[in-house]
């Protein structure tokens, strides 16, 4: 794939996308708010969507903004988000987020990369998932699906999703930043798996390099 047919396969994948269930924090985000991101972002991490959708819901219908969240204990918070993946850990990281939001940046969610990652619990995907979605700043949020992805179809070349993200700010109009993984995690959910991906259900094969591939339905 050529960086001048980025336009054509995104207007492709938008076309997709509208056949797809969005990403649970895609639907968590529509009421923008950093908090929700931030909290339902951690809860997504090596657990399924279904799984964080409703721990989600359970921990937001009692703490829906990170003062209440600071009020519960390690144990409250463990049986509500329970049974996302680590939820233990989890438990432990966003009590200790409350903490930190709370005395050092007032109770907001800092809307800063840098300061996003002085957080427990949080790299580059969710930090930029948090700016993104939550402030709405132009930021590429790279998970496994638009790490695989971006490099099967041959636009970037890396090996790591860190990579992935540096290359694509220098490739991606500034304009598709947001949105690009809300389009390409569902995508890679349904049609580009990582094993035996559905090339002959592909509405962009005839762009992509398939790098990687080797077997495929």
């Amino acid at each position: 794939m050529k960086a001048d047919q980025i336009d054509d396969v995104v207007k492709l994948l938008r076309e997709a996308y509208r056949g797809f269930v969005e990403p649970v924090v895609t639907q968590v985000a529509k009421d923008k708010d950093p908090y929700k991101v931030l909290i339902s972002t951690i809860l997504s991490l090596r657990t399924k969507d279904e799984t964080t959708l409703r721990a989600s819901i359970r921990l937001f219908d009692i703490a829906d903004n990170i003062y209440k969240l600071n009020e519960l204990n390690e144990d409250e918070i463990e049986r509500l988000i329970y049974p996302v993946g680590f939820y233990k850990t989890k438990a432990k990281n966003l009590k200790k987020i409350a903490r930190i939001i709370i005395e050092n940046y007032g109770g907001k969610i800092p809307d800063d990369l840098d300061e996003l990652l002085k957080l427990p619990n949080v790299g580059r995907k969710t930090a930029n998932l948090v700016l993104a979605k939550g402030f709405g700043k132009p930021a590429i949020c790279v998970d496994i699906h638009v790490h695989r992805i971006s490099n099967r179809l041959g636009l970037v070349d890396t090996k790591t999703p860190e990579e992935t993200e540096f290359a694509l700010s220098k490739i991606l109009p500034k304009k598709y930043w947001i949105e690009f993984n809300d389009l390409l995690v569902p995508f890679g959910q349904n049609i580009c798996r990582p094993i035996s991906p559905f090339c002959s259900k592909c509405i962009i094969s005839k762009y992509c390099k398939r790098k990687g591939v080797n077997k495929s339905r």
